[in-house]
């Protein structure tokens, strides 16, 4: 890869003939991320996305936001109280498929730094169940993925006797999702429209004076499917402060039966993350990956209570107390992970600049958005063929990248240890101070001058 901006910029036209290119610049910083990628501006104003990949793994992701982007008709957005990026058409540059999308404006905040109360986390929370209320029509019409609460079940546990085969999960965490995933109750849920797995920089935000930082578009759609809601909540273990209020929020906005067990099911999708990220390692023949998800493992299982293994009833020592244990893992025993898949779209440079020291409300503000961003090493080895081919032909479903759990492992640092027993959401917004709401406001309007600044250049 490595296409310059004024190429990509070029191919646009090839995509949306009678295009008028202005200008270009690059998206990704240094050729960090999955895709070759550039901001095309043309001669009405607009700004485009075009994005290239070059394997079939980029192929695959590029064709299924395609489709889900064309899925979402004018009627199913306008259901939606956000943006959506538009399609724009399709091209080759070289051997390479490239999409061109619209180029959303808003600024991303890190999982581990949403702040909790009014603003940023009800508007995630709300965003996320007006997605899980499109009718299901928008994807089955659209032929894209649907599983029912029993497939999702079963999928799971076909995960968990996989990534158990490699003999690198602790026991008692086999032990612990076993448990999840037999509990009858945890599976009585309705399937609805998902994304496929949300993660905090899927939303762009914008600052209202009165109610904080609002979603104004949200990004990532290529996971678009029928599914388990739980699995646009789980990136929430990566968010502690936010996690009560995004789930109140949404829990008041769908239009849908309570699903008592949607909170547990949340939880136990992000521990199987690291398994996911096991299983991956292993069939794809990477020492280096599967040490590295091995080592996450044994911090999550160090961090779980020791008299009680139940996901169900520890649900406040579960992941979060466990993701603590992350921060302790020594930083040279883990390989680091491509995090750029999901902000190849709105790279975090482009979003943010520095600003002069008057500008800021305080010293925090600009660290509290900050992004993360990490870089995947490896090497191979050898291992049975028919082996390995079995284990991916269990999962049969696309693999994660650990981003949130990399923004976890490097963010937790600056926050207190939790207490094991967690207030409810009605608690917390009890409680929430309010000079602690107007602080996060000031912070995320400092983030957007920094946007609207870079965005005029």
């Amino acid at each position: 890869m490595g296409r310059s901006p004024f190429t990509l910029a070029a191919a646009v036209t090839a995509a949306l003939p009678g295009a008028e290119v202005t200008g270009a610049r690059g998206l990704s910083a240094d050729g960090d991320g999955r895709f070759d990628s550039a901001i095309a501006s043309l001669a009405d104003g607009r700004e485009l996305a075009i994005r290239v990949a070059d394997d079939d793994e980029t192929a695959r992701e590029l064709a299924a936001e395609a489709l889900a982007l064309r899925a979402l008709t004018d009627g199913a957005r306008a259901m939606l109280p956000f943006r959506v990026p538009a399609y724009i058409g399709e091209t080759r540059i070289g051997e390479g498929r490239a999409l061109v999308t619209e180029l959303l404006p808003g600024f991303q905040i890190e999982a581990a730094l949403v702040p909790a109360g009014r603003g940023a986390a009800p508007s995630m929370g709300a965003a996320i169940a007006a997605v899980h209320g499109l009718p299901t029509s928008v994807v089955r019409g659209a032929g894209l993925g649907t599983r029912t609460a029993e497939e999702s079940r079963a999928e799971l546990e076909r995960l968990i006797d996989t990534a158990a085969a490699t003999g690198r999960v602790p026991a008692r965490l086999t032990v612990r999702w076993r448990d999840a995933v037999a509990d009858d109750d945890l599976w009585r849920f309705e399937s609805t429209v998902v994304l496929g797995g949300v993660q905090s920089t899927s939303f762009l935000f914008d600052d209202d004076p009165e109610r904080g930082p609002e979603v104004v578009g949200l990004v990532g759609w290529h996971g678009l499917a029928v599914g388990d809601p739980a699995v646009d909540l789980s990136w929430l273990s990566a968010a502690p402060d936010a996690s009560d209020d995004v789930h109140a929020a949404y829990a008041r906005a769908v239009d849908r039966a309570p699903d008592p067990g949607l909170e547990v099911r949340a939880r136990l999708l992000a521990e199987l993350e690291f398994a996911r990220w096991l299983v991956h390692g292993d069939s794809m023949h990477r020492p280096d990956i599967v040490d590295d998800a091995a080592a996450l493992l044994d911090a999550l299982a160090e961090g779980l209570p020791t008299d009680d293994l139940s996901i169900i009833d520890a649900r406040a020592a579960g992941v979060d107390s466990a993701m603590d244990a992350l921060d302790r893992v020594p930083r040279d025993a883990v390989a680091e992970v491509d995090t750029s898949m999901h902000t190849d779209a709105y790279n975090p440079e482009e979003l943010w600049i520095e600003v002069p020291e008057e500008a800021e409300s305080s010293p925090q503000d600009t660290e509290s958005l900050e992004p993360v961003r990490t870089i995947d090493t490896g090497r191979t080895t050898d291992r049975d063929q028919d082996d390995s081919a079995h284990r991916t032909e269990m999962l049969n479903v696309e693999t994660e990248d650990l981003s949130e759990a990399r923004s976890i492992f490097a963010g937790t640092r600056g926050f207190e240890p939790r207490e094991q027993t967690r207030p409810s959401a009605s608690d917390a917004a009890a409680e929430y101070d309010e000079s602690d709401s107007d602080e996060a406001q000031r912070a995320a309007r400092a983030a957007l001058q920094r946007w609207k600044s870079s965005s005029s250049e």
